[in-house]
């Protein structure tokens, strides 16, 4: 039994596929994904981009190929990358041959909008050729005219048997190899679709709130509507959708992750509003240390409490702690225990060195332990 049950997350058993090396659901790490906004026919500006998410932990990068300079850019792209690529396809079915032969590791489609039978044929086995898997894309703003008709506007109902009759397609195909994602910018109607398909299939599901909005708003949406369903342990793969820098969707990704306890990667802060309590200024020592340990990927908790009123007890379950005192005289903790005080020094320093001692130890442990598992292997 868990020692906190309140905090477990049972997740959707579902099947698992592989997005290039990456692998998406059964008990995979939920992964975190964005998408590029540079042209795709614009090989090195996307590529740059691309780097720039991967340094930002993403998982896989979608590109969008509206066209054939663009899937002619793609070998170049996908190349360059360490990360699986997925290819966004609209329509035009051999976009999505082009892209499958270029070596994208996914292919985000609607089979319903390819075409005849025999086009979805030739997409399908375009992708088992070259080891490609798809993403059944539903959004609530681009159903099929036959059940708006039906349901007489988007509802979880239509979404739900939209990407039902598109996964049958491709199972028609002998196709297996496929995630579904049923999107919408309305939270209540992405929820419920999300819902209705977990129990509707076993195939892995893509999260997002499409069209979440700018940086603020479409963070507390994609939060509210993902974070609702991961933590009904729903969801093998998310994005967020943010009119924003693509690598602030992976941050918030992983900020949702971290906060469900789900995933972790970089340092957790936890620190107070402040208050006219507080012995030194939290905020802007919280926004400095933010900006120094960008850098940091191993995982840890960092608590950062302007006065002894909540910093003790936080202090306590963190790996690093630091308390407000008085007279400038602040307390700092390591592993829960108080170990010395500060007085007179820069506090964003001083936690920097902390934060990058412990981040080297946790690292090296990590390295031993995998060196010996290694070596009992290899005597094994």
């Amino acid at each position: 039994m868990s020692v906190r049950p309140y905090r477990d997350i049972a997740r959707r058993k579902c099947r698992q596929i592989k997005v290039g090396a990456v692998r998406v659901g059964g008990d995979a790490p939920i992964t975190v994904q964005s998408m590029t906004n540079t042209l795709t026919a614009d090989a090195k500006a996307t590529i740059a981009q691309i780097q720039a998410l991967e340094a930002a932990g993403a998982d896989i990068v979608r590109v969008s190929c509206p066209d054939e300079e663009s899937t002619a850019a793609m070998g170049e792209i996908v190349r360059a990358a360490k990360v699986p690529i997925v290819a966004d396809i609209h329509f035009h079915y051999k976009r999505a041959i082009e892209a499958a032969k270029a070596g994208a590791a996914c292919l985000r489609i609607n089979p319903g909008n390819i075409g005849s039978a025999d086009r979805v044929k030739e997409v399908v086995k375009a992708a088992k050729d070259h080891g490609c898997a798809m993403r059944i894309g539903v959004n609530a703003g681009s159903l099929e005219r036959e059940l708006l008709e039906r349901y007489g506007e988007p509802c979880p109902e239509a979404m739900v048997e939209s990407a039902l009759n598109h996964a049958k397609i491709l199972e028609d195909n002998d196709f297996f190899e496929f995630k579904i994602s049923v999107k919408a910018s309305d939270v209540f109607l992405a929820v419920a679709a999300y819902q209705g398909l977990a129990d509707a299939c076993d195939y892995p599901l893509h999260l997002g709130i499409t069209e979440a909005g700018g940086f603020r708003s479409g963070t507390v949406k994609s939060s509210i509507g993902m974070g609702s369903l991961l933590w009904a342990g729903i969801g093998d793969t998310i994005r967020v959708s943010l009119s924003a820098d693509p690598v602030e969707e992976i941050k918030v990704g992983f900020d949702i992750l971290k906060s469900l306890n789900l995933r972790h990667r970089g340092v957790n802060i936890i620190s107070c509003p402040s208050c006219a309590r507080q012995q030194y200024e939290v905020i802007k020592t919280v926004e400095r240390l933010e900006q120094r340990i960008a850098h940091i990927n191993t995982p840890m908790t960092v608590s950062v409490i302007g006065c002894v009123v909540n910093g003790p007890g936080e202090a306590r379950e963190t790996d690093i702690g630091f308390t407000g005192g008085g007279n400038g005289t602040h307390q700092v903790y390591i592993a829960g225990v108080p170990h010395h005080r500060l007085k007179d020094a820069d506090i964003v320093d001083h936690l920097v060195e902390l934060i990058e001692k412990k981040a080297a130890e946790i690292e090296a442990a990590k390295a031993a332990a995998a060196a010996a598992s290694g070596a009992k292997t290899a005597a094994e």
